[in-house]
């Protein structure tokens, strides 16, 4: 069911009275449908291998087309490392600067990947 939680999230509000948390049931419903907020409600899915073991394509790491050029695959790496360089967030919590590490570290492979599968490595 496609707008699973978008439904739930409209019976929560209704069932509240108050047309103003209706609309914000959908909207919070809406994001879960669309995978904004993925990672703070993760459902235990048991047929999805654990993250660890997902192996990424290094094009939708930086969010670019297999087909690409070299300057559009240099722009986004850089974009992405600018966005999730753990330097930026070396003030943050813990886990925050972890997931920044994380997130720096696959940007970082799946550039060296695509560099390596293009020959220039």
């Amino acid at each position: 069911m496609k707008y699973k939680w978008t439904l739930i999230g409209f019976l929560l509000g209704l069932f509240t009275r108050r047309p103003q948390l209706v609309l914000l049931g959908m909207v919070i419903g809406f994001a879960m449908d669309a995978g904004w907020l993925r990672a703070i409600f993760k459902s235990g899915d048991a047929a999805s291998p654990p993250p660890d073991k997902v192996v990424k394509d290094p094009y939708q790491v930086l969010e670019v087309d297999s087909q690409a050029s070299d300057e559009e695959i240099e722009s986004a790496y850089r974009r992405q490392i600018a966005q999730y360089h753990p330097d930026k967030v070396a003030g943050a919590a813990k886990e925050i600067r972890e997931l920044a590490d994380k997130r720096a570290s696959e940007i970082n492979a799946a550039y060296d990947q695509i560099q390596k599968i293009r020959g220039k490595k």
